[in-house]
């Protein structure tokens, strides 16, 4: 019975997930949440140079928000910035180059940007990848678990500071449905052991967001914290990781603006925090974190634990003052 729930809920949830599911619960949508001015608010959005992280970069910018871009790719960056300040108005748009998956690099522009700015209102950690060979980076370190958990774990934490400084903080993290077929997995965070599945790597990726939204929204209460799920967007992203599932869903996918909607909404509506710190989101709603009667919940224990990693991990890949 347990298991024909989840199936039937998993199928469920995969409707949801297509461009109709959006349209759906769009006709409960408040317009009137995402009329807000955020002149004189700042805004990192990592990832934002195509798909969900640009389409949330324009929004902003189209409401007066000062938005630094933060991209692997100088030349896109620039081209991203520069349709953003066309098509919004606003030249407040600032690019960055990162590449989250060099944890080393990860600290070192999270320090700089802290001395050199005095707020960040927000922060929306919307990079990711998905990379179907095992590949390591500069540190040693294996790039899925690099760009997805620890470069996401270095740029919060380290910025945790500023933003506690800054009026209304908030952080969102762009996770994904994926997530739900995982348990925290605490012995293998860089998948030694396992057989290399790049899906099911990604997706244990995302269960670490989530985990880790829920530990900071504990401890950090000055600040609001959610993670969330796009739906199915239709993305550079997901075309280059998932051919065979871009092209069997094309036609159903949402729009990278759909796929934003939720991050802007808890980006700038005020509704979003009369919820909990450390809820997980899809269209606007929070939504659970685990299927029905699941064995993805972690116990105190194992999230100690994963933390403490994770925490040992960043440090050693610190550079010395």
């Amino acid at each position: 019975m347990c298991l024909y729930r989840n199936i039937v809920w998993f199928i469920k949830g995969m409707r949801e997930y297509t461009r109709s599911g959006f349209e759906n619960a769009s006709k409960s949508f408040v317009a009137k949440d995402l009329d807000v001015s955020m002149v004189g608010r700042s805004f990192m959005i990592t990832g934002a140079n195509s798909g969900i992280g640009k389409a949330t970069a324009m929004a902003i910018a189209k409401k007066g928000g000062t938005v630094h871009i933060v991209c692997r790719n100088q030349e896109r960056a620039e081209r991203a910035r520069e349709e953003i300040i066309s098509a919004s108005g606003n030249n407040e748009v600032y690019v960055h180059v990162l590449d989250l998956s060099e944890s080393r690099k990860v600290w070192e522009f999270a320090e700089a940007f802290k001395k050199e700015h005095s707020s960040l209102n927000v922060l929306i950690n919307n990079a990711g990848c998905m990379v179907n060979q095992r590949e390591m980076n500069s540190d040693g370190l294996e790039k899925n678990f690099a760009t997805n958990t620890l470069g996401v774990y270095v740029l919060t934490k380290c910025l945790i500071p500023l933003l506690e400084k800054s009026r209304d903080p908030r952080v969102i993290t762009v996770s994904s449905g994926g997530m739900l077929v995982q348990k925290l997995n605490t012995d293998d965070l860089q998948t030694e052991r396992a057989p290399f599945d790049g899906t099911m790597v990604y997706a244990q990726n995302k269960r670490q967001q989530v985990v880790m939204t829920e530990v900071w929204a504990k401890a950090n209460p000055k600040i609001h914290f959610s993670v969330m799920h796009p739906g199915w967007a239709d993305t550079p992203a997901v075309a280059k990781a998932m051919p065979q599932f871009h092209q069997m869903m094309r036609d159903r996918l949402r729009t990278a603006d759909q796929g934003a909607d939720t991050v802007v909404w808890l980006t700038v509506s005020r509704a979003t925090t009369a919820f909990p710190s450390g809820l997980f989101f899809q269209d606007r709603q929070p939504v659970s974190a685990h299927l029905p009667l699941a064995w993805t919940h972690s116990s105190r224990r194992e999230v100690k634990v994963f933390m403490a990693r994770l925490d040992t991990l960043a440090m050693a890949v610190k550079p010395s003052e």
